[in-house]
């Protein structure tokens, strides 16, 4: 179940990359717990509007609120000390660093918050455990297989237990049975009280993760409706 606390809402957002809008006027809330996954043609908006909320990009107008505060009226220094904090991001291509093993880009997440290296360690271990994936914690990205990949990514956005979990494309770079364990690790994740937004194409993806379906185009929302999870 949801509460009532929003912990993503803009208000009025606009984007604009010189004669082009890619977003025109989003208002937007996502509740705690809530799994909402955003779709939409090439170019409608959406991975903008997925920056935005993760403060890699900013408005040209309106407000973007995460987690109570004012992303968009955060510097660089605060921006990138609130996304350490309370987001986490998992991309379509994993963005692992290559020449650190699994473990150690887990545990990375948690070292540039503060932590020691021994507990962030620990915490580290025992989420690729739980991820199923413990016994590949000393081996290096090149050498894990996609879905192994997008599991150590997952994990790493999981480490600082974050207010909310951002994935673009989650399943995009994968093959259908990688693909299918992904859903499967997102939609646990959402039912033990993980906020979630995803963008994606994948409608199969979108009807197996997500509670809420947000349709952009043209920049626009175009429609929300409530999803019945198959």
């Amino acid at each position: 179940m949801t509460d009532q606390k929003p912990v993503v809402r803009l208000d009025g957002v606009r984007k604009e990359y010189g004669e082009t809008v890619a977003l025109d006027g989003v208002s937007l809330e996502i509740r705690s717990g809530e799994a909402v996954a955003v779709m939409g043609p090439s170019g409608c908006g959406k991975s903008t509007l997925l920056n935005m909320i993760a403060g890699l990009d900013r408005p040209t107008g309106g407000t973007i609120e995460v987690h109570g505060e004012r992303v968009d009226a955060m510097n660089e220094t605060k921006l990138a000390l609130f996304r350490r904090h309370h987001l986490g991001m998992i991309f379509q291509f994993f963005n692992l660093l290559d020449d650190l093993p699994a473990l150690d880009n887990v545990a990375l997440a948690a070292q540039l918050t503060g932590s020691k290296a021994g507990p962030a360690r620990k915490r580290a271990l025992e989420l690729l455990d739980e991820l199923g994936i413990a016994d590949r914690r000393n081996i290096y990205p090149a050498a894990l297989s996609g879905g192994e990949r997008q599991r150590v990514a997952v994990a790493r956005a999981l480490m600082n237990r974050p207010a909310l979990l951002l994935a673009d494309e989650p399943t995009g770079a994968l093959d259908s049975k990688a693909g299918e364990q992904v859903m499967d690790l997102l939609l646990d994740l959402n039912q033990i009280g993980q906020t979630l937004l995803i963008v994606t194409h994948d409608e199969r993806l979108a009807h197996r993760c997500a509670s809420r379906l947000v349709e952009m185009g043209d920049g626009r929302i175009a429609r929300e409706s409530a999803l019945e999870r198959s």
